[in-house]
């Protein structure tokens, strides 16, 4: 495994810091005979049945870090990467691609990097975030990540008919560090719909639930930002407001709330300031795409 965590550093260019630190976690681990016992029978787990679910998988790297005395956010990141080996497997025989595979599991580096700014450690905060990706539900397409899921109210628009039942195509928007045009999008909603096709039984519709897609952004930002593109794309038809402002972090990489003290280092940020000093609060909304190829002509 070690060997395979050194090829898999450097395939998805892990800094060098990064890369020796997580190699050392794994030094320790298989150094203590119980820590490495319970590493072997997680990943034994998830290679008998891929849909063995993350609580397990989360239980298990608790263990392994009260044993190192490694923080739990590292030994939850990697152990998700020795998990990446099987994964792999799994892409191949299914015939997926390597670059869906690659796409998808560089979610694991955006993660650390979220961490390591957010919390200062080598790790992932969100662990259970990842299984989705290595139960082969969600997937990377170009600049966005998909997986199906029940749409759960009704809607008409367009023509287009949906029940609570209904499949549509939910997506994430990983912080990938670079920017989310109107162009990466069309190209990531024409990968989604040829990859799911088989799996729809209507037509290709989109939805996403993000802080992205508040509404008070279209008042906040300028018609040049991409976030506001971006959301000019849905049509919006829920939102609301985060309690506490819990997803400022997202913003500022940071869990400082007193708009005094958060950096306002871009353009984004400055506006965000401004706006939390005179009482604006953080939120969310939830949109619908019925036809995403009618965007082009907008």
């Amino acid at each position: 495994m070690r060997e395979y965590l050194k090829s898999f550093f450097n395939e998805f260019e892990y800094e060098k810091e990064d890369a020796q630190f997580l190699l050392g976690a794994y030094d320790s681990i298989v150094s203590d005979d119980e820590a490495r016992s319970i590493l072997d029978e997680t990943l034994g787990i998830y290679d008998k049945n891929i849909k063995c679910g993350s609580e397990v998988i989360i239980k298990n790297c608790g263990k392994i870090a009260k044993l190192t005395k490694i923080h739990e956010f590292t030994i939850e990141l990697l152990v998700f990467i020795c998990m990446s080996r099987k994964l792999r497997e799994v892409y191949k025989e299914r015939q997926i691609s390597e670059e869906i595979f690659h796409n998808s599991v560089l979610d694991l580096k955006y993660k650390l990097e979220e961490c390591k700014i957010v919390r200062g450690i080598k790790g992932s905060f969100v662990a259970f975030w990842f299984m989705e990706f290595f139960d082969m539900t969600r997937f990377a397409l170009g600049r966005l990540q998909f997986e199906i899921v029940e749409f759960k109210r009704n809607y008409e628009k367009n023509g287009i008919k949906l029940t609570p039942e209904s499949k549509v195509l939910n997506m994430h928007i990983p912080r990938t560090g670079t920017p989310l045009t109107p162009e990466s999008c069309m190209d990531s909603y024409k990968q989604a719909e040829e990859f799911f096709k088989e799996e729809l039984d209507g037509p290709c519709v989109f939805v996403c639930d993000s802080w992205l897609l508040y509404p008070e952004h279209k008042k906040i930002l300028p018609e040049t930002s991409n976030i506001r593109k971006f959301a000019e794309q849905f049509d919006i038809i829920d939102n609301g407001i985060f309690r506490d402002n819990r997803e400022l972090w997202r913003f500022f990489d940071t869990n400082e709330q007193n708009p005094d003290r958060l950096p306002a280092d871009s353009s984004l940020r400055r506006i965000y300031v401004d706006y939390l000093k005179k009482g604006g609060r953080v939120g969310w909304g939830y949109g619908v795409i019925t036809n995403y190829k009618a965007l082009r002509h907008r």
